[in-house]
Order: structure tokens, then sequence, then C-alpha cells
């Protein structure tokens, strides 16, 4: 069988531009907005959440996103379910439904078999459904790498969406998927060694937690993906205004983790993740491999919510801006 994260430099979201290059990146292109705009942009680039989102002339609200990337698993079909249940987590993260998605394939035909690209697109099309979101058509290219996403619409109610810049001091800080995806993956792609609890955990969407949050009238979240907790956590922060508290005793970690990170299999990703935040960390006598596993490059990762929800363990809590946007304590 050919192993599918051997044709490929990186894995997952852990492939991400650096957070750094790409805010420097982003900020050094003109993004001009229409004269006379048919709809209103009510989140854009500003403070780097999630996804767009829209407000039409007749008051609907439009969620727009796009992910894809190269294979983080072996099997096709579990990588297909993995990159749609991903892509559609930045509906959840902004409080939306997914309503229809459209496959992005990029595909090296010489190297790889047309039936493994059949199977990835079978894994699209299982969470799609599950979702409840039409899966139609797409775009492929052919390419050096294999890499395979979707770009989801969704909409959502206006007076409810889950943001990255509504936190305030006071609020709790919870965590809905366990971290250690991105090494327990680095450790599939060099030795083999299958996990399926971190498969399931990928697989899994955040629809439930979305709902949950909505429910609970929460109005501050974000999705944990290829830029690690911390990461996610200080644009959270920054945007916000607020400094965020974590204590890592509470973060909970897929099972077997932290050994893989204490035997090596860290992406280069969860290392550019933490150098991005240092500058903004207070953390004390806390070890650097419990910070590695914070910023650990997550893949389909759980959302974290400025509230409470039932069964997300509290990690934290955001308080008044202390000068640095997260203070990590044992």
């Amino acid at each position: 069988m050919k192993r599918l994260t051997q044709y490929a430099q990186g894995g997952g979201c852990a492939c991400k531009i650096p957070a750094g290059d790409l805010e420097r990146l982003l900020g050094s292109a003109e993004m001009p907005r229409p004269r006379d705009p048919a709809a209103v942009l009510v989140v854009g680039l500003e403070t780097g959440d999630d996804a767009a989102v829209v407000r039409t002339q007749d008051g609907a609200v439009i969620i727009s996103t796009a992910d894809f990337f190269t294979p983080v698993v072996d099997d096709p079909y579990d990588w297909g379910r993995i990159a749609a249940a991903n892509a559609l987590s930045d509906v959840y993260a902004m409080g939306g439904r997914p309503v229809v998605a459209l496959n992005l394939l990029c595909w090296p035909p010489d190297l790889l078999p047309y039936e493994l690209a059949s199977e990835v697109l079978r894994g699209g099309a299982e969470v799609a459904a599950r979702a409840g979101c039409h899966l139609a058509g797409g775009h492929s290219v052919t390419d050096a790498e294999p890499k395979y996403g979707l770009a989801v619409t969704g909409t959502a109610d206006p007076d409810r969406l889950l943001r990255n810049d509504t936190g305030r001091p006071g609020l709790p800080l919870s965590l809905t998927k366990p971290l250690g995806l991105g090494v327990l993956n680095n450790r599939h792609k060099s030795t083999g060694e299958v996990f399926p609890h971190a498969v399931e955990t990928m697989t899994r969407l955040n629809a439930d937690a979305s709902r949950a949050a909505l429910a609970a009238g929460i109005g501050c979240a974000t999705d944990v993906t290829g830029f690690g907790l911390l990461g996610h956590l200080h644009k959270l922060a920054r945007a916000s205004g607020v400094t965020a508290v974590i204590n890592a005793s509470a973060v909970p970690v897929l099972d077997g983790a932290a050994q893989a990170l204490r035997e090596g299999f860290v992406p280069g990703g969860s290392r550019r993740n933490l150098d991005w935040v240092a500058p903004h960390l207070d953390h004390g006598d806390v070890p650097e491999e419990t910070l590695l596993l914070l910023a650990d490059a997550q893949t389909s990762g759980g959302l974290l919510v400025a509230g409470e929800i039932p069964g997300a363990p509290v990690i934290g809590e955001l308080i008044e801006n202390t000068g640095h946007t997260i203070i990590v304590r044992s």
C-alpha cells in the first residue's frame, strides 16, 4: 500500500504558512473593497477569525471559508474525512451551519493512482453528508503533492455569531477536544504506527460544540488548528484586548502524545507556533515540553470557547490585559 504521508513535506494543518509570515504577507497586500457593495462584510481579515462573514441586503448572514492540506494519515478515506471535518469546522467556529461545499483536490497522477483519490473524495463526501451539507463538485489540478479539502458556505443567525474579538475579562475558557494531534500525526508519518483515537478525534465534527455554545449564550470562540492552542488563543486575546490565563494541568491531551513529544516527534509547525507566541507569553517555570504541547499544530482540533459548555473542560480564563496576551501556569 502506498503511504500517502510520504508524498508530502508537511502534514495536515502543520503544513500551513507560519503565522508570523502569514500576518506579514496579508498586512502588505492591498485588499480593495467594493465601492457599492451589495453585502456588508461583517468579519474579514482584521482579527484573523476563522471565516469570512457577509450580511446581505435582506439581512441574511453568509459564512465562507476554504481549507485544504497535504495528507495527515496514510489511509485515503480517513484523510478525506479528516480534511472535510477540518474545513467544516471553520463554519461551526463562527456559530454557523454549513450548507454547501466544493471539493478542492490537487493530485500527482504519475505518482499515485486515481483510485486513491476516489477514496479521498468518498471520505469527504461521507463527512459532508453527516454534517447535512451538500457537496456539489469542486475543482481539481495536477500537483507534485497531494492536497485535499473543501470550500464551504454556511449560514448563521446575525445575532448569534461566534467571534474571536468578543472575549471579556471574567469569562472561563473551555476546550472541546484534547491536544496532541500534531505529534501523533508526525509519529504516524515517521513510523507508520496508526492511532485510531487520533483519527476519531480529527473526524469528529464540531457541530455539537458549536450548538452548545450558542445555546449557552456564548459569543466568543475559535477553533484550534494549525497554529496550536497558544497561537489561536493569542489571536483571540489580542483581538479582544484581554489576557488569557491557561492552567496547563487542566488541558486535555491525547494518550501517547506526551511520549511522542519526548521521543522527538515534534512537527516543525509546532516549534514555529511557539516561537511566534513567545514574545507575548508569560510562562514562568513551565517546561518547554509542556509549552510545545500547548503550541502543537492541530489538525481538525476542537473549539476554544470563552464560556462553559457541557462536556468540555475549563482550562483557564480571560482577565484584564496585563501586557501579555497569554499567561501559562502549571
